[in-house]
């Protein structure tokens, strides 16, 4: 006869937060996933800031196959109690890099709506210098 899953308390898994102990809480399970850090095609690091918080709004914003869910079941190791989890507003995961990104982002948007502008100024300026030129040319080019 199979045992009941372990019961865990948030505060007991939000200590499995760093490289030598990882433990995620995912749809009210918790999963020990220190052996797939290495692994993780996104890195360590994503794994790492999805701990000491309940990760499934991460883990399916991401889009993961129905393989990557498949293969979480080998690092299941019981459930979670879900009133012991705090309520938090939903952010997606930050990284030290990101705000810098977003920087450059945003930065790069205003550059390339600025490259834009002027070459749309440029693609109706080219096409009326040649008229320009070529009416020039014809009238000034017949009377010599």
């Amino acid at each position: 006869m199979a045992s009941d899953p372990k019961l865990f308390v948030f505060d007991e898994v939000a200590k499995h937060n760093h490289q030598g102990d990882c433990w995620l809480i995912i749809s009210g399970k918790v999963y020990d996933v220190t052996p797939f850090l290495e692994d993780h095609p996104g890195g360590d690091e994503v794994l790492l800031l999805a701990t000491e918080k309940d990760a499934t709004e991460d883990f399916e914003t991401v889009g993961h196959s129905l393989s990557a869910t498949e293969e979480m079941e080998k690092y299941y190791i019981g459930n979670i109690d879900m009133s012991t989890v705090p309520k938090v507003d939903y952010r997606p995961p930050a990284s030290k890099s990101a705000s810098t990104e977003t920087k450059a982002a945003t930065e790069t948007t205003s550059s390339n709506q600025s490259s834009g502008s002027l070459i749309k100024v440029l693609q109706l300026l080219i096409p009326l210098l040649i008229i320009v030129v070529a009416f020039y040319l014809q009238y000034y080019g017949k009377k010599q």
